[in-house]
């Protein structure tokens, strides 16, 4: 077992170095291994993998929530989003600054994607704290942190993939993932609060007038936020009003978010052909990162390897608390060289049977999975979320990581929350689905 162990790191690592695609390593380690230590007929077999894997309906959710992110990315949700939010998050402390945190939210339940989160709320909230005066520290630290909730709160590409590899509801798996996002974006909140009484000139004074703001005026303003409310009613309305399963629902995303990008006149000959490229390559991608994933996975369990893990580990006499935060200093060490996708890919057919013996929920851990990969979108260097807010502000890596860590911190607190007390994540799926 060994031998094969050794191969296994010496394969994939040793693919990785030399450049290739995190899809191709995986699928060159897995017909390496099934050369070296198996009988199986690789040709014909990775014929009958790839049809397999890549016709599994609920993979079908993926592309369609792929192609609504491209669609929304062009249209001026930023600004109803903006507009929509600031009179009624004038009424916290840190006033503005909540618009982050709540458009984040919002947007994360109709993107799927931290990313895009990211970018579409940032383009507009960065340009106004920081023309207002708030301070650049939070304001940008926000939108990092609260980014990433575009991966925790549903639909989600990342619970897609995880539900695909791990041959788990995708239904539940967005069910299980509501109150832990809403509970984070709060954590998310009360932090800025406590920052903002705590130390007042992080908020420029002139904006304490927004308290002051008519009730009417508010009111008013919540039409700006029609269209984003029109595409959640599209998504998480039709999946659990049961009218919808996760890949209609997505199929109804679209449809929608192809009528709002047409009544904002975002749409061209030019922005379809974007649209579309846009959401080929990104399929392309994830689709060869997910045949790999799946076909290592067969291979690895042919071969006994999460088995004679699995028994190593527990010869080590863990406990179930001392996993998981082992869990979370491996993925933030990963986190620093792999992005999110390929975390999961390269590790699950590992560490999953690892954490159903220690007794943890396959559901609990997806939503877990998703919390440590948020946290690689916030670590630097592979850290998309500092990527994309550089591109807005064109501040360096090292300043943005400084403003994000307090954020940082407040996720592994939050996954060792979860850790304690699992029913968080649990309870919704088990009342709603049983």
């Amino acid at each position: 077992m060994g031998a094969i162990v050794a191969s296994l790191f010496g394969l994939l690592f040793g693919t990785l170095a030399i450049g290739a695609w995190i899809g191709i390593a995986l699928l060159a380690t897995a017909i390496g291994l099934a050369m070296l230590f198996t009988g199986l007929p690789v040709d014909r077999l990775f014929p009958q993998y790839l049809f397999n894997i890549l016709t599994t309906p609920d993979l079908v959710a993926l592309p369609l929530f792929i192609l609504m992110g491209e669609f929304l990315f062009r249209t001026r949700l930023s600004e109803t989003l903006f507009s929509g939010l600031a009179p009624w998050a004038g009424l916290l402390p840190g006033r503005l600054l909540h618009v982050n945190v709540v458009g984040c939210s919002i947007f994360a339940a109709i993107s799927g994607s931290s990313a895009a989160t990211t970018q579409v709320v940032g383009r507009m909230t960065l340009k106004e704290l920081l023309a207002r005066g708030y301070s650049p520290d939070l304001a940008i630290g926000s939108l990092a942190g609260a980014g990433t909730l575009g991966f925790l709160i549903p639909p989600s590409t990342v619970m897609i993939m995880y539900g695909v590899l791990a041959n788990e509801s995708i239904l539940r798996l967005f069910t299980a993932g509501f109150i832990p996002g809403v509970l984070l974006a709060l954590v998310f909140a009360v932090y800025i609060m406590i920052r903002a009484s705590a130390k007042p000139d992080l908020v420029p004074e002139n904006e304490r007038a927004l308290r002051h703001m008519p009730f009417r005026q508010r009111l008013a303003a919540l039409r700006d936020l029609g269209p984003v409310m029109f595409l959640i009613l599209c998504v998480l309305g039709s999946m659990y009003g049961g009218l919808a399963t996760p890949s209609e629902a997505a199929a109804l995303g679209v449809v929608g978010a192809f009528l709002v990008s047409l009544s904002q006149g975002a749409l061209s000959l030019r922005a379809l052909r974007d649209i579309l490229l846009g959401t080929v390559q990104t399929c392309s991608v994830m689709g060869i990162i997910i045949l790999g994933a799946s076909v290592l996975g067969n291979i690895t369990s042919t071969l006994g390897i999460p088995g004679a893990v699995a028994n190593v580990v527990t010869d080590w006499n863990l406990s179930p608390m001392l996993l998981i935060v082992a869990l979370i200093v491996l993925y933030l060490v990963l986190g620093t060289a792999l992005e999110g996708f390929s975390m999961i890919a390269t590790t699950l057919p590992v560490v999953l049977p690892l954490v159903e013996a220690a007794g943890f929920d396959k559901i609990w851990f997806g939503i877990f999975m998703v919390l440590v990969v948020e946290m690689a979108q916030i670590t630097p260097p592979v850290a998309f979320n500092f990527a994309v807010i550089q591109n807005i502000t064109a501040r360096s890596t090292a300043y943005i990581a400084r403003v994000t860590f307090p954020f940082l911190l407040i996720m592994i607190g939050f996954a060792i929350m979860l850790a304690v007390f699992p029913g968080i994540v649990t309870f919704l799926p088990n009342l709603l689905l049983g």
